[in-house]
């Protein structure tokens, strides 16, 4: 309905059929609305997005740009590999996340009730954690235990073909396929960590 410039639109509530609704289901269908509205921030200000806006055309053009400016950075610091080495992406991608945080914190992001129709009056509903029990924890333990008896030997020599061919520098992926047969993920997380080391995000 947003996107083809409808006049007025509106939500109802889930308990409306059988009952005079309630404030929480209202609350419910209208923050729905407010997502859309208030969130994604194109419905507010572009009208026609399926007829040629020019608005949308400026949101298109716009995320073109800082796209093609990503793709001259990358090229300018020597391509995606080196870029890789530099910490170039993951540094962006730090970048963009605190910065996506700080925009909630400070009321520029709206999101619905978090910054923006809060419901201040009522107490928060209670979180219930769901536990692994004891028991399926310890017969997931004797799995395991069994599973890498069974695979001693294989498993030695899969995780010996996985750390050659990462040294090689080859394409690792036939050998990590043979390895997941035999190996627990954290046979094989420690033995790359033996070859390549530990990832230590840059403060």
């Amino acid at each position: 309905a947003y996107m083809n410039a409808t006049n007025s639109c509106h939500s109802n509530s889930a308990d409306e059929p059988f009952t005079t609704p309630s404030e929480e289901w209202i609350r419910l269908a209208a923050h729905g609305q407010a997502i859309l509205l208030e969130e994604s921030g194109i419905f507010k200000h572009t009208m026609n997005m399926l007829s040629g806006s020019p608005g949308m055309k400026a949101v298109e053009r716009a995320v073109e740009a800082a796209i093609l400016d990503e793709f001259r950075e990358i090229e300018r610091l020597g391509g995606v590999l080196a870029a890789v080495e530099d910490r170039y992406q993951r540094s962006q991608i730090q970048n963009a996340s605190h910065r996506y945080e700080q925009q909630i914190n400070d009321g520029v992001r709206p999101i619905i009730g978090l910054n923006r129709y809060r419901n201040g009056s009522d107490d928060m509903p209670e979180v219930k954690l769901a536990r692994t029990p004891r028991k399926k924890q310890q017969l997931q333990v004797e799995r395991l235990a069994k599973f890498k008896k069974k695979n001693a030997d294989k498993s030695k020599r899969a995780l010996d073909k996985l750390a050659a061919a990462v040294e090689s520098g080859k394409n690792c992926f036939p050998e990590l396929l043979e390895a997941v047969e035999v190996c627990s993920l954290g046979q094989i997380t420690g033995r790359l960590q033996e070859v390549v080391g530990r990832f230590r995000p840059m403060v």
